[in-house]
């Protein structure tokens, strides 16, 4: 569970991990065994981060919820803090956070991205899309949130709908499966399941044009057992690598 819960919040859910306030920016770095009491709630909040970031999850819900204590009402602490309690398995404690954070500030939608997240680990795809759909109407330029949107899809088996926000993902930020793709939500598809997750980024960068990226995600397929490769001969999605030479090195021309 707590490698899981790792995956899920070290790629494509880290849109959850708000950038240090400017104010924490600015603040001086406490030593780690000063005292939330005699700290700004800006001190506390960067030392919670800093806590987090090596890993101190406990100590570092310890600091954000001092930092609350001073500052009860920001959306942000709520959404740290809830992060911190996932990365520790505390899930129901994660949830609270996270709805607390998203009705102190139903705008920001990061909170409601991570509730999307805690329900596809429960595999409640239906509930995590929901709030996935939500968290892209608040702000949908976030990469990550299409990547999240994607992979629930995916795991209800609407593959074209995933290829379509995988495709904008990639749209919004070129790299994001060569940093993502095996962790975050997407960290959680089941061995079983990952060919099949590689023959559709396939298809979706070949429909893209993006034949080098095509032809590594069908080789990762094949690697991983895909037990259809022959469609790609036959899947009209395909016809821009047809003419690639590389192709046939990774599934061999059918005879006719």
């Amino acid at each position: 569970m707590k490698r899981m819960i790792e995956l899920l919040m070290t790629g494509v859910v880290m849109a959850g991990l708000m950038p240090v306030g400017a104010a924490a920016q600015t603040a001086r770095q406490p030593a780690a065994s000063a005292s939330p009491e005699v700290m700004t709630a800006a001190e506390m909040e960067a030392q919670g981060d800093n806590l987090r970031k090596q890993k101190e999850f406990p100590q570092a819900i310890q600091y954000y919820r001092a930092a609350l204590r001073k500052q009860p009402k920001s959306a942000v602490l709520y959404n740290k803090m809830g992060m911190a309690e996932l990365q520790t398995g505390n899930r129901k404690a994660a949830q609270n956070n996270f709805e607390r954070a998203s009705r102190l500030d139903p705008s920001f939608a990061e909170p409601i991205n991570n509730l999307g997240a805690i329900f596809f680990v429960q595999k409640k795809y239906d509930k995590s899309i929901r709030y996935f759909k939500k968290a892209l109407a608040l702000n949908e330029t976030k990469p990550t949130f299409h990547v999240n949107l994607g992979a629930a899809w995916f795991a209800q088996e609407q593959y074209d709908r995933a290829s379509t926000e995988f495709a904008r993902a990639v749209e919004l930020d070129p790299l994001i499966f060569s940093v993502s793709s095996r962790s975050g939500v997407l960290g959680q598809v089941s061995p079983e399941e990952r060919a099949r997750y590689d023959f559709v980024l396939a298809k979706m960068f070949a429909k893209r044009g993006d034949i080098d990226q095509c032809l590594h995600y069908l080789k990762k397929a094949k690697e991983e057992g895909y037990n259809n490769m022959g469609s790609v001969y036959k899947d009209e999605s395909f016809a821009k690598v047809w003419q690639d030479t590389r192709l046939a090195e990774v599934v061999p021309t059918p005879a006719r």
